[in-house]
């Protein structure tokens, strides 16, 4: 009995047919086949019942296939073992980004390059994506790790949380606008019939201000959305409207030909977080990749 005939077995099983199963393996039908009948008959038994549109097992091949499932998960766990304890990590690892997360001081792009460098065998999945999505997605088990805009400080069910970036929201325009004629912090009533610069619908940036323009019982004019705060600065430079993002220094601000004022009614705060599923990630490829984020963006107290 060999290894690589309980594997076919399995994957005659999994697709009920040997055509099927022999393109997922990248092997030929007929050689596939012919491993099948050599274990049948080391065992003395037929284990699959071919007789029919699609392949079944017979009494006996269901009867062992819990142990061909269990042997090939053994042969699995000790690979991973092995590769762990030598320092290595493989596999797949699928990372989430919320729009405008990557900027210079949270720099995801230059660790997760470190990473490959480190663990070239593991396959790195980037998506960018709504905050919501990719909280979904983690419950479901399609995201691993995301990078995610945060409306609540309070994690959602089944996700855990580090935040990594805790700043004010601020209001910004270009040098000569009105609006910047007090610097008392801005309320959000202020906001009301002017054109406004925001992240797109599904950030937490977006959904922050969203939530406080209910609040304060106004609909928010949204003329331009902007997939990072860099972008949302420049828009409002040139005039196009009040743009609401994190702060940022008064010296980077004159730099774009914009200056700025904290929201007020209440403070409002622009949180980004690395999130992952409660119990763990699956993979030691994923745990290895959350270790690395967490130590390097740690964690911020609350504003």
């Amino acid at each position: 009995m060999e290894l690589r005939q309980l594997h076919y077995l399995a994957a005659v099983v999994e697709e009920a047919n040997f055509t099927r199963a022999a393109a997922r393996l990248h092997l030929a039908q007929p050689g596939v086949s012919a491993q099948i009948r050599q274990l049948e008959r080391e065992l003395g038994h037929r284990l699959l019942d071919r007789s029919g549109r699609t392949v079944t097992t017979t009494e006996v091949g269901e009867a062992v296939l819990p142990y061909v499932r269990a042997a090939l998960a053994a042969v699995a766990g000790i690979r991973q073992t092995a590769d762990e304890y030598a320092g290595l990590v493989r596999g797949q690892v699928a990372i989430g980004l919320v729009a405008g997360a990557a900027t210079e001081e949270f720099a995801v792009a230059d660790l997760l390059a470190g990473f490959h460098r480190d663990h070239p065998g593991v396959e790195i999945s980037l998506t960018e994506s709504a905050s919501e999505q990719m909280l979904a997605a983690l419950r479901r088990g399609e995201l691993d790790i995301a990078i995610v805009g945060l409306l609540d400080e309070q994690p959602p069910p089944g996700i855990g949380l580090q935040v990594v970036v805790d700043t004010p929201l601020v209001a910004a325009a270009a040098v000569g606008d009105p609006v910047l004629a007090d610097d008392a912090p801005l309320p959000v009533t202020a906001l009301a019939d002017r054109p406004l610069i925001s992240l797109p619908r599904g950030t937490g940036l977006r959904a922050v201000l969203e939530r406080a323009c209910a609040h304060a019982g106004i609909e928010p004019r949204i003329a331009f959305e902007a997939s990072s705060p860099p972008l949302l600065a420049r828009l409002a430079a040139t005039g196009l409207g009040l743009a609401v993002l994190p702060d940022l220094p008064a010296e980077h601000g004159a730099a774009l030909g914009i200056r700025t004022r904290r929201l007020a009614d209440p403070a409002l705060r622009g949180r980004i977080a690395v999130a992952w599923p409660a119990d763990g990630p699956a993979t030691p490829a994923a745990a290895e990749l959350l270790a690395r984020l967490r130590r390097t963006f740690p964690a911020v107290a609350p504003g």
